[in-house]
C-alpha cells in the first residue's frame, strides 16, 4: 500500500450526529482530515445566532470541531459542546456557540473563526462550511394535503426534518450558492471522499445540490465511499428502505456516482433486500459492502466498528467499473458480505 493509502486525505461530508460519528471513525485512519459541514439549520440556538447576528448556524460545525478535538472528553471539548440551562437568555446555547460567533465577528470571516477554534482544540484536520452563505432548505412534501397527488411547499430545515408527510424533493435557498472555495478544493486533492451519514434530506443530499460542490464531488479522483443511515428517521425519512435513500440520492444528482456504499449488514437482511439494494447502487456505478457498523441495540454507527470498514473498503482495489464511467458503460456489481468473503449479484 502506497504512503497515500497509509495516512490517506479524507475528506467527510455530512452534519449534525451523523458526521460527528464519520470524523470519530475516519480520525483512527488518518490525520489528514478534512470536515465539510451543511449550513441550513434554523433551530435551536444555532437558528437564534443564525437570525440575530446574521452569521452561519454553527451547532454542526462546532460538532465537527468537537469531534475532531485533540482531547475529546477534555476540558476545552466539553466546554464547547456544554449547553445553557435555566430560563434567561442564554437558555438553550452552547458555549462553543457563542465562540464561534465572537470569532466571526472578531475575525470577519467564518472559515478564520473555524480555523481559530480549531487551534484551540487542537484539532486533527480542518472543519469548512460547505457554504459561505446561511442556506435555507425547502422541499416538496406530500401527504399533508385531502389529495395524497398534491404536495406543499415546505420550508425550513427543521419544517422539513419533523414534516409528518412525505419528503419528494428538496431544494436550497439561494438555488444556486457558491461553494466554500477550501472546501472544493479539498474535495478535488482528496484521497477518499466520505458522505454520509446522516439526515438524508437535510445533511446529506444538501451537498450535491451547490453547484460547485456538486462539481468537485463528480470529478474528484478520490476515492468515493456512501455511508447509509442504520434506519429511517421519523418526518424526514419515515418508511424509507435502504433501497429508498440511494433512489432519492440519484433523482437529486443523477449525474453523481460514487465507488462503494457501506451498509450495516443487521439493518438489511440476507436475501431479496440485500439484492433490491444492489440494484438501487447500479444508479451510482457502486460497490455494496455489508458490515456490523452498528453501536449495539441503537440507530447510531460505532466508531471502531465504522472505521475497520472504511479501512477495508479503502484498502480493497478500486472496483472495475469506474474505469468505465466515461464509457457510460454498465456491468454487474460486486456484493460483499461483512469485511470478508463476497458473493456476486448480476442484474444486467
Amino acid at each position: 500500500m502506497s504512503g497515500r493509502e497509509t495516512n490517506p486525505a479524507i475528506v467527510a461530508l455530512g452534519g449534525g450526529h451523523g458526521l460527528y460519528a464519520t470524523l470519530t471513525a475516519v480520525r483512527r485512519l488518518t490525520r489528514k482530515i478534512t470536515a465539510v459541514v451543511t449550513v441550513s439549520d434554523d433551530g435551536g440556538s444555532s437558528g437564534r445566532l443564525r437570525a440575530e447576528l446574521g452569521m452561519l448556524p454553527p451547532g454542526d460545525l462546532r460538532m465537527a470541531l468537537a469531534a475532531l478535538a485533540e482531547e475529546t472528553d477534555g476540558i476545552w471539548a466539553r466546554t464547547v459542546q456544554h449547553r445553557f440551562g435555566g430560563t434567561g437568555a442564554l437558555a438553550g446555547h452552547s458555549v462553543g456557540n457563542l465562540i464561534l460567533a465572537g470569532l466571526t465577528e472578531e475575525l470577519g470571516d467564518p472559515v478564520a473563526a473555524l480555523d481559530e477554534a480549531g487551534r484551540i482544540l487542537r484539532i486533527t484536520g480542518r472543519v469548512l462550511p460547505m457554504s459561505p452563505l446561511a442556506l435555507t432548505i425547502e422541499a416538496d412534501v406530500a401527504g399533508l394535503e385531502a389529495d395524497p397527488r398534491v404536495s406543499r411547499c415546505i420550508r425550513g430545515q427543521v419544517a422539513v426534518a419533523t414534516t409528518p408527510g412525505k419528503v419528494r424533493r428538496v431544494r436550497l435557498i439561494p438555488s444556486d450558492p457558491p461553494a466554500c472555495p477550501e472546501a472544493t478544493s479539498a474535495i478535488e486533492h482528496a484521497d477518499v471522499v466520505v458522505l454520509g451519514p446522516g439526515s438524508w434530506f437535510t445533511s446529506v443530499i444538501p451537498h450535491v445540490l451547490v453547484p460547485e460542490l456538486h462539481d468537485a464531488l463528480v470529478y474528484t479522483r478520490g476515492r468515493k465511499i456512501l455511508v447509509l443511515n442504520l434506519a429511517a428517521e421519523p418526518g424526514e425519512t419515515a418508511g424509507f428502505s435502504a433501497e429508498r435513500h440511494l433512489h432519492v440520492l440519484s433523482q437529486h444528482a443523477p449525474d453523481f456516482t460514487v465507488d462503494d456504499i457501506v451498509v450495516d449488514s443487521g439493518s438489511v437482511p440476507e436475501g431479496r433486500e440485500r439484492e433490491h439494494v444492489a440494484r438501487a447502487a447500479e444508479q451510482l456505478r457502486a460497490r455494496v459492502t455489508f458490515a456490523d457498523v452498528a453501536e449495539a441495540g441503537t440507530d447510531r454507527h460505532h466508531p471502531g466498528k465504522l472505521a475497520a470498514a472504511l479501512d477495508q473498503v479503502i484498502r480493497q482495489p478500486r472496483p472495475e467499473l469506474a474505469g468505465l464511467r466515461s464509457e457510460g458503460r454498465r456491468m454487474g456489481q460486486h456484493v460483499r458480505s461483512g469485511l470478508g468473503g463476497k458473493e456476486r449479484v448480476s442484474w444486467r
